[in-house]
């Protein structure tokens, strides 16, 4: 088992998962946001294959789904009633990119504060007992 499946493991057996780290989205040039969206879209294809390895024999699977628009990239993983979105909108010569979660609406477009957040990302939209409902 890789160390994110352990992870998952732990997660189901009442370990709490980490926050996200996320920060506020500024526009970017395009050719750096569309970038930052791939490698954050092949890294969650990859996490969420390794999600579903551990949750598909308890009868669950995190759905991952691409949209592609006029532009605009995104993809959206879903996970019993939570979501989470990482979309980038280019306007112009700069794109913002943006992560939406279900049940949160932030006035500023946030996005997670590198790669290596998308771990947590994943990890929370599994956790039995979301972060909103834990006091901290």
């Amino acid at each position: 088992m890789t160390p994110f499946m352990l992870s998952v493991q732990a997660l189901l057996d009442g370990e709490a998962a980490p926050v996200a780290g996320v920060e506020d989205s500024v526009p970017m040039p395009i050719p750096v946001a569309t970038d930052v969206q791939v490698i954050v879209r092949s890294l969650a294809e990859q996490l969420v294959s390794e999600a579903n390895a551990i949750l598909r024999p308890r009868g669950d699977v995190i759905e991952l789904v691409d949209q592609v628009g006029p532009g605009e990239l995104t993809f959206t993983m879903t996970y019993h009633e939570r979501a989470a979105r990482v979309r980038t909108v280019m306007s112009g010569h700069s794109a913002l990119v943006s992560l939406d979660l279900s049940g949160e609406s932030d006035q500023q477009p946030r996005r997670l504060s590198s790669e290596d957040e998308l771990q947590g990302l994943v990890l929370n939209l599994i956790e039995p007992h979301p972060h909103a409902e834990r006091q901290e």
